[in-house]
């Protein structure tokens, strides 16, 4: 286990909360988030605070008068934000987050999370048994767009025990004792079932996580290559390359004209390459396969 400043000099060697620089910190009032508050303060960074209280437990306002006694400790300005949940809002936890990154981005600041190892374990594991394929391996990324994780190299076990060394307060969601969530079932039942069969478990699924997502950039080059920066692929030619390459290929156009992930694009590379010089093939996620003289195209899917 490592000790608070050990914890503050590995999140440090990262560069992803440089000194100097404006950080908006997504701040729950759990362990994690305040354990990042504190390190992105003590790297000197020009750090502000949001919370955002969705009012669904009867302790919410209590966590963000918490959130807010925390920030006036360490010199952080903080902002809450209470929204309403719409009626038939859908997924809580998806509404949650969405709700989340929006209020975020109207701050027009770069944005810190408070993701751990611990967390990057969780989503691997939770992907690879819901969706196939493998951007389910890759987990988060360190950086992705203007938000990043300055703490996926360090488990909630650390962030906890960052918190206990600093004396930093922080107070605990009960819905994550819950096992009505997928995640928390994974993060109950699952990893100490994979600890038991190894104690490393969780690193080594987070460590795996991070060199798929540094392998997956070769193979985007590689796919790249293929392409040429076009937006079609002659069928003939398709169907000549490595199967591997081939169902990056389709799944890579099919992504790039519907501007959305349409993770069942590549596990129908055989029947597009299938449909020869001429046809058209619906492979779901709203994505048409379309062949015209032996090119091949994507489209949207048309509205019945």
């Amino acid at each position: 286990m490592r000790t608070a400043d050990e914890v503050l000099a590995a999140v440090g060697a990262t560069g992803l909360l440089p000194a100097g620089a404006p950080v908006l910190a997504l701040l729950s009032g759990g362990r994690d988030s305040v354990c990042l508050l504190d390190v992105a303060v003590r790297l000197g960074g020009r750090v502000r605070a949001l919370h955002v209280d969705y009012g669904l437990r009867s302790s919410s306002a209590d966590d963000a008068a918490h959130c807010q006694a925390l920030c006036e400790r360490l010199g952080v300005a903080l902002e809450v934000e209470r929204p309403e949940r719409p009626a038939g809002a859908g997924n809580l936890q998806a509404w949650a987050r969405d709700v989340r990154y929006a209020a975020a981005a109207r701050r027009g600041l770069p944005v810190a999370t408070g993701h751990t190892a611990s967390d990057q374990a969780e989503t691997v594991l939770y992907r690879l048994a819901s969706s196939p394929g493998r951007r389910a391996l890759l987990g988060m990324a360190a950086q992705e767009g203007g938000v990043v994780r300055p703490l996926l190299g360090v488990t909630r076990a650390e962030t906890a025990a960052y918190c206990r060394e600093r004396g930093l307060p922080f107070v605990e969601d009960p819905s994550n004792a819950s096992d009505a969530f997928a995640r928390n079932r994974i993060r109950h039942e699952l990893l100490p079932a994979l600890r038991a069969v190894h104690p490393a478990a969780e690193e080594n699924v987070r460590r795996t996580a991070e060199i798929l997502r540094e392998e997956a950039a070769v193979l985007d080059e590689v796919v790249a290559g293929v392409l040429g920066g076009r937006g079609e692929i002659e069928v003939d030619r398709l169907a000549a390359l490595p199967p591997a390459v081939a169902r990056l290929v389709v799944r890579r156009l099919a992504e790039d004209a519907l501007g959305h992930a349409v993770p069942r694009a590549a596990r129908r590379t055989g029947d597009v390459i299938a449909l020869g010089a001429e046809g058209a093939l619906d492979l779901g996620d709203g994505a048409r396969a379309r062949v015209r003289a032996g090119i091949l195209r994507f489209e949207p899917t048309p509205s019945r």
